[in-house]
């Protein structure tokens, strides 16, 4: 049991509940498109277009939320957001239509813009006041609120299929989450250690009035950055959703064995993530990002050219392992370039994720899933190349 006095259990458990929500709320709408595809009438294009519409408003969230995160901060900001995500989900329910639909979905995938660089920089935050890695947890904790959102609906369903109960009680579920949560988070940002401030300065623009402070240019640090944000989440985006159609194809798995494929490399992304901050304190995030995911690259590279199913689950296994740790540190680096670094990097994030199944699903048209599959690999190796670039901070080990 954790102990309230404990000042660092006690935000590390605010903030995972924040990773935690965001995960449930996400998972909740999502388990239930087939019913909000037939209550729509929406064709299969349609839903495709309702899907990327979140993305879209997460993406384009980049210019207010980093706005926002210097007028508000990102505790008084992922309280928002979290109680805006909560609201959005009943009235989601009684949406009429599609048009209304696509518009509630997109200021979805705002208010998740918003929360996704709160949280990450209240993450950040932590790591730097106590020296301690937590951020690998708290994605993985992400991964533990789709589970619980998917657990809920089944119960739900159990009752009633109706979306409106079924949003209902998961909306009353996510306020009182956003309740327990509000007194644990940290009341200031840290981007960046007083140790460190000066060398930071050296590659930031000259401030300007507060009067005139909004955007700020992107430094080449932030720049490599969010290229390794890009090319991660392509990797990741990609298996997601072609790792089953390759086992199926190309490799010829049965209906049975052919879904293991997101399942080795979900898992094991979890099962890293738990680890991973362990890893950060003894080796650095710099090591773990370029050693990881160049063993994503050469695992799946080599899976491709031998070929087979069981070649091809341990590809996908080191993609999983190798590619757990980049979202994590790549948040803490630029969390601690400040708020519009942040911003632009989980903006940059969720454009790989956008991007990244539709490039492949491109290449795979034109050639065959191996070549598309061959540029995952080439991702998660390009990811390898940006890191080297990135100057890394290291925490006092855990």
């Amino acid at each position: 049991m954790l102990r309230a006095h404990d000042p660092f259990r006690r935000a590390q458990l605010a903030i995972a509940t924040l990773f935690f929500f965001l995960g449930f709320q996400y998972a909740t709408w999502v388990s239930r498109l087939p019913a909000l595809k037939t209550e729509l009438d929406l064709t299969e294009a349609q839903l495709g277009l309702l899907l990327m519409a979140g993305g879209v408003g997460a993406a384009a969230s980049y210019p207010l939320v980093a706005v926002a995160m210097k007028r508000l901060g990102s505790r008084r900001l992922s309280l928002l957001a979290a109680l805006a995500l909560a609201v959005i989900l009943p009235v989601l329910a009684v949406t009429p239509n599609y048009p209304v639909t696509l518009v509630v979905i997109c200021l979805d995938g705002v208010a998740v813009g918003f929360l996704n660089v709160a949280m990450n920089a209240q993450g950040a935050a932590l790591e730097v006041e106590y020296q301690r890695t937590a951020m690998a947890r708290f994605h993985a904790t992400f991964s533990a609120g789709s589970l619980a959102a998917a657990l809920v609906a089944s119960g739900v369903n159990l009752f009633t299929s109706a979306l409106t109960v079924h949003f209902g009680v998961a909306a009353l579920l996510l306020v009182l989450v956003v309740g327990l949560t509000r007194s644990g988070l940290l009341t200031s940002d840290q981007p960046t250690t007083q140790e460190t401030a000066a060398q930071d300065a050296a590659e930031q623009p000259e401030p300007e009035p507060a009067a005139k402070r909004g955007l700020t240019l992107p430094t080449r640090v932030t720049i490599w950055m969010g290229l390794a944000m890009v090319f991660g989440t392509i990797t990741e985006g990609a298996m997601n959703d072609w790792s089953t159609l390759y086992m199926k194809d190309v490799v010829s798995a049965s209906a049975q064995v052919a879904p293991l494929g997101i399942a080795v490399v979900s898992g094991m992304m979890v099962l890293a993530r738990i680890f991973a901050d362990g890893w950060r304190a003894r080796w650095g995030d710099g090591r773990i990002v370029v050693a990881g995911s160049a063993l994503a690259g050469a695992g799946l590279a080599t899976a491709l050219l031998v070929g087979g199913v069981v070649p091809a689950l341990i590809g996908f296994a080191c993609v999983g392992l190798g590619t757990a740790a980049i979202t994590p540190c790549v948040y803490v680096a630029a969390a601690r370039q400040g708020s519009d670094a942040l911003a632009l990097v989980a903006a940059m994030g969720t454009i790989g994720l956008l991007a990244g199944p539709a490039i492949i699903g491109f290449i795979a048209d034109g050639s065959s899933l191996v070549w598309g599959m061959s540029a995952v690999a080439a991702s998660a190796g390009l990811v390898s190349l940006c890191s080297t670039r990135i100057r890394w901070k290291a925490l006092a080990e855990v």
